[in-house]
């Protein structure tokens, strides 16, 4: 089967970032992907997945997952409460394992893609206890006695929104690439995929007042890819024309349709403080 990544008609991959993809497919070492939120990460892995014609097993990380929830979960408490009602299943301890998401992968017939989403949400210590089993693709089960092997390497995918430093050690065994915000260019092939048939005119119109509110000095959080994609269609849905977007009056400084950029109060609050001087300027 060929292995290689070469992007999909509904992902605009760059080539850096498929160069990075096959890189660790080759290396048979996790790929961590890091970026702003809303550039692609996530959909990332279930576009390798459906490229190569794999499973993808997804792992969601929160703040209160524990790396031995990836490998399995023994559940005590419910066989001494079966122990204590005399229920037969309590004389095999395999009824009280969960499996978790890397046991999946790893007793999966074919090779998958896994997917760890997030991996910096999770406490520091996360990354560090999964080292062993990523790098040997295996881990013991303490309760029963068996040791859980990889039938088929799969291709694992990190992501991370830079919200924390992760350990060196863990560092080392990955294959690192960072996605970088796309340029108008790149961006406007994204909204080609998203929106066949949009009017070239609205599109590059929009993408300019797009970037030039990611480019607003003081703004707290800058509009993703997806927001931007978002705003877009909802300027399609209310008939908006390239024209109506270029008139923007530095007076009334707030985008149309703001809600879709602009996520917090702070940045609102900015845009109508940059309004507010300018009609002192005008005045």
């Amino acid at each position: 089967m060929n292995m290689r990544f070469e992007g999909t008609k509904s992902y605009v991959a760059s080539d850096d970032l498929m160069v990075a993809v096959n890189a660790a497919i080759a290396l048979e070492r996790p790929l961590l992907v890091k970026g702003e939120p809303g550039t692609g990460k996530t959909e990332l892995a279930k576009q390798v997945a459906g490229a190569l014609g794999l499973e993808l097993i997804e792992w969601h990380i929160k703040s209160t997952t524990k790396a031995q929830q990836g490998l399995y979960e023994y559940d005590a408490v419910s066989r001494l409460r079966d122990s204590q009602l005399g229920d037969e299943r309590v004389h095999d301890i395999a009824n009280y394992i969960k499996r978790g998401k890397l046991w999946d992968a790893f007793e999966a017939d074919k090779k998958i893609v896994l997917l760890i989403d997030e991996i910096d949400k999770a406490d520091i210590e996360f990354p560090n206890d999964l080292l062993q089993e990523l790098d040997l693709m295996e881990f013991h089960v303490y309760e029963t006695g068996d040791t859980i092997a990889a039938k088929h390497r799969p291709i694992v995918i990190i992501t991370s929104n830079n919200e924390k430093e992760l350990p060196d050690a863990f560092l080392r065994r990955c294959f690192f690439h960072y996605i970088r915000f796309p340029e108008p260019a790149t961006l406007e092939r994204i909204v080609d995929v998203h929106y066949p048939g949009i009017k070239k005119a609205l599109v590059r119109a929009a993408l300019t007042q797009f970037y030039e509110i990611r480019d607003t000095p003081g703004l707290k959080k800058k509009p993703s890819t997806s927001e931007a994609l978002d705003w877009i269609k909802l300027l399609v849905a209310d008939d908006v024309d390239a024209a109506t977007l270029r008139e923007t009056d530095p007076r009334n400084a707030l985008p149309k349709l703001h809600g879709a950029l602009l996520k917090n109060e702070q940045d609102v609050h900015l845009f109508e403080r940059l309004a507010f001087l300018a009609r002192q300027r005008s005045g």
